[in-house]
């Protein structure tokens, strides 16, 4: 009931004061249900909030969200409801101040935070002050987001970029924030880094040519031929999204940065030329073969060649014919090109070494050349 007793207000007419429709008006709670608030405004009649003019969510019981004595701001949409009532509304109200608050972030390309209320097939629908924004999958990311549904419940940045009141349509923009802070934080760090550095990245993409690689502002590019002084079948048995890596910044060309993971520490080579003179008798596996030899690996990175003419001393016409992929294989080093980085191996000269100086070390280039040109 009102504060002011039926009584009262007989004897002074002039203690309750005249209200219109659409007007706002201040009430204080007397009484709250689960579905609906009842308010003292003023006025002979008191005012009553129903759950629906409060909210839009139907599950919200109302005595967990005001209790008796609060003031609340309200605005009037019926006078008398035809039983004496006065049918109050708050959403509408907070839709109103909703409207102006789209209206100014508008104006203003203010960045509001808003949580995410819904995941549509569309994109996501945000509440700003009981004002539901639309924000399309296009412009929810600079990629392409194929599962909206890890945004439920997250709040996010965005800005309004379309207005239009009169057909109810509020449409939200997160894309260009995010390219915005990208492309800062691609300045930043082409401002920093140079060739040689070494720095950390997250892989972020693996293709079969190479891996994608975040370095906080720019992503760069760790070609296969790149990923290790040893011979890689496929980035993705070596590389998962998400794991981080020290990498090489090889070349930077505009806005391209090319990586690699071969460091000069580590590369093979380096000594090779006292592990793999020729004369040297090594002992290495069989990579791969082609119908002119097989390239045995005798560490990772360094591939020699076994010509087929020299497998053994009988003839051979493929190497398939006598290696197996994975096989040991025991030859001695003919010729070692450390400059192109070639080597050429032969078994026949372990079994006839008197013959060594009648055999002329083969040439890698020309072999591949003139196989080629078949």
């Amino acid at each position: 009931m009102s504060e002011l007793t039926f009584e009262q207000m007989l004897e002074d007419p002039n203690s309750f004061k005249t209200i219109h429709s659409g007007e706002v008006v201040e009430g204080k709670v007397i009484d709250v249900k689960p579905d609906e608030i009842v308010l003292n405004i003023g006025y002979k009649s008191d005012g009553i909030l129903a759950r629906n003019e409060y909210t839009n969510d139907s599950s919200v019981d109302l005595t967990t969200v005001v209790k008796p004595d609060d003031t609340m701001e309200v605005k009037v949409l019926k006078v008398n409801d035809g039983e004496g009532q006065v049918v109050l509304t708050y959403k509408r109200l907070a839709a109103d101040r909703g409207n102006k608050r789209l209206e100014e972030a508008y104006n203003n390309k203010e960045v509001l935070k808003a949580t995410v209320s819904q995941v549509l097939e569309g994109g996501l629908s945000v509440i700003v002050e009981e004002m539901r924004v639309f924000i399309p999958a296009s412009l929810v990311s600079d990629v392409y987001e194929r599962d909206l549904n890890k945004y439920a419940g997250q709040e996010i940045e965005f800005v309004i970029s379309e207005y239009n009141p009169k057909r109810r349509r509020y449409i939200g923009d997160r894309r260009q924030l995010i390219a915005a802070r990208k492309a800062e934080l691609q300045k930043e760090l082409f401002a920093r880094i140079q060739e040689g550095d070494v720095v950390e990245g997250v892989v972020k993409n693996v293709t079969e040519f190479g891996a994608f690689v975040d370095l906080g502002g720019a992503d760069g590019l760790l070609h296969i031929s790149e990923m290790s002084w040893g011979r890689i079948e496929h980035p993705k048995k070596v590389f998962k999204v998400g794991e981080k890596l020290n990498v090489l910044i090889k070349e930077i060309n505009g806005n391209k940065i090319a990586l690699s993971l071969k460091f000069d520490d580590a590369n093979p080579w380096k000594d090779a030329a006292e592990k793999y003179g020729t004369g040297s008798v090594v002992t290495g596996k069989v990579a791969r073969m082609t119908d002119f030899g097989a390239f045995i690996e005798l560490e990772p990175g360094i591939d020699a060649l076994l010509h087929v003419s020299q497998i053994s001393k009988d003839h051979v016409d493929k190497p398939s014919d006598i290696l197996k992929v994975g096989e040991e294989v025991t030859a001695k080093v003919v010729d070692f090109n450390e400059a192109d980085r070639k080597i050429s191996l032969s078994v026949k000269a372990m079994a006839a070494p008197e013959a060594e100086e009648d055999e002329a070390p083969v040439d890698i280039d020309a072999v591949i050349t003139a196989q080629d040109g078949e």
